[in-house]
């Protein structure tokens, strides 16, 4: 029975660190898993994007049958917790065997078997992830504390994704007395993929039991009926039926694409474009622990100063502006050079405000994704907090799988060359890689935030729909 009342900090903990499991899967695949098999392994860039795209877009169109089998799931253990359980083992083992493939495989061999896992990987953490993102539209009904509900879930998901991202680079990502680059070490990787599906594991289990108790409070399920594709689909596509959610759609669209080429070549510009040791690439990683922890204190303040339409605006325009900026500025020479020592502490200080901001982003964005399950209720008389969090996560899936693949295009027109070491990239390959990705990355931030002008519930809407359900309900 969610209502106004405060939840609990232990509750907001336990709700918040499951995404931990999250963060560790996704650092790895945005960050590592492109340069780690183009680079490393020798597979073809444009082949691993693909096979990235086509594991996100799989993963992608069972998410909103996920989510609507846990809205309407029948259990003692209630709508969500079951999926939590049997998600936990079977992702951290599918996680495990991402870094450490067939030892008999080479090159774009490798093909075949990196599609299967990804599908394997991405689809097991959704049938986790969603359930428990649904979580707070039950837990809570008050405009401003499910905003400090998912600020606690961002900051766990970003700092445990950071963390185990620094962890490997810093510790176990490191040059060896025949490898000079310590992102080139393969046994390294290994070992990484050996201790975040450890960390995976436990997260997805910490939280799943720490929120069990919490199972007699939640929404109850509506009365058992036959359920048919047809009607699946038929009741998500009415459920979805809004303006604000069409807001939210297209933002989300426009954002994962711009996510999918940034997060994919991130430690590109590090290793090759700013020259960036692994250790100091594990440093910029660490800070965004900073990062969100100031935006785990910045976002609820900013939801009852501003709202949440207004301030994921103002945030993200911010954001956005300030993320593509040293790249274009060193392509007109207003950068330090690599040589010199300014250049490190100068862009690490930069990627902690401006990350800090993006997280802001994110948690006043999915909060508003929780205030339009009461719409939809009214309209519908049924509750789907499970379709709204997963068709958000279906298009930022399907989404990202194209910026991915926009990522190995942008590397495969600057001519950058596989298997290369940052010395043997040349200067002019560098600026023309800048320069196709600054106007790139830029034009899709700005369509996003465009996007949200069309979302229309704001904090007296939201109890407006309160009161009319509290109404129905007498």
């Amino acid at each position: 029975m969610s209502d106004h009342r405060q939840v609990s900090l232990g509750r907001k903990v336990a709700y918040g660190f499951g995404s931990v499991a999250f963060g560790v899967k996704s650092n790895g695949f945005d960050y590592f898993f492109l340069i780690f098999y183009s680079q490393v392994m020798g597979v073809s860039a444009y082949l691993v994007s693909l096979a990235l795209m086509i594991a996100l877009i799989v993963d992608a169109l069972s998410d909103p049958l996920i989510g609507y089998l846990s809205d309407n799931t029948r259990s003692r253990w209630g709508r969500r917790h079951p999926f939590m359980y049997v998600a936990a083992l079977p992702a951290a083992v599918a996680y495990y065997f991402v870094w450490n493939p067939p030892s008999g495989l080479e090159g774009d061999a490798l093909f075949p078997y990196i599609v299967t896992i990804a599908v394997l990987v991405r689809t097991l953490v959704t049938v986790y992830e969603i359930p428990s993102s649904s979580l707070v539209a039950e837990m809570s009904d008050d405009y401003d504390e499910r905003t400090s509900m998912l600020s606690y879930r961002y900051f766990f998901g970003w700092t445990g994704g950071t963390l185990m991202g620094a962890f490997a680079t810093i510790f176990i990502l490191v040059p060896t007395a025949t490898i000079s680059n310590g992102m080139f070490n393969v046994e390294g990787h290994g070992q990484v993929g050996a201790i975040a599906a450890m960390v995976i594991f436990m997260a997805m289990m910490v939280s799943t039991m720490g929120t069990h108790k919490m199972i007699p409070d939640l929404k109850a399920p509506p009365p058992p009926r036959r359920m048919t594709i047809g009607l699946i689909y038929r009741e998500v596509f009415e459920t979805l039926a809004s303006r604000s959610f069409l807001a939210l759609f297209l933002a989300a669209l426009f954002g994962a694409v711009a996510a999918g080429v940034s997060t994919t070549l991130s430690f590109y510009f590090s290793t090759f474009f700013w020259g960036f040791t692994t250790e100091q690439i594990g440093l910029i990683s660490l800070s965004v622990v900073i990062s969100a922890l100031l935006a785990f204190f910045i976002a609820p303040v900013i939801s009852k100063k501003l709202g949440k339409k207004r301030g994921a605006i103002t945030v993200g325009l911010m954001a956005f502006t300030v993320a593509p900026a040293p790249i274009f500025l060193r392509l007109l020479g207003l950068m330090p050079e690599n040589s010199d020592p300014a250049l490190f502490p100068l862009v690490l200080s930069i990627t902690v405000i401006d990350v800090a901001l993006i997280i802001v982003y994110q948690t006043l964005s999915s909060s508003m994704i929780a205030d339009l399950v009461e719409e939809a209720e009214i309209k519908t008389k049924r509750r789907n907090e499970g379709v709204f969090f997963a068709s958000v996560t279906f298009v930022r899936k399907v989404t990202q799988g194209i910026g991915a693949a926009v990522a190995g295009v942008l590397l495969t027109i600057s001519q950058f060359p596989v298997g290369a070491t940052p010395d043997q990239v040349p200067e002019s390959v560098l600026n023309s890689f800048g320069w196709l990705y600054v106007p790139v990355i830029f034009s899709l931030w700005m369509i996003m935030i465009a996007s949200l002008s069309l979302y229309s519930v704001d904090r007296q809407k939201h109890e407006q729909n309160l009161a009319t359900l509290r109404a129905d309900e007498d």
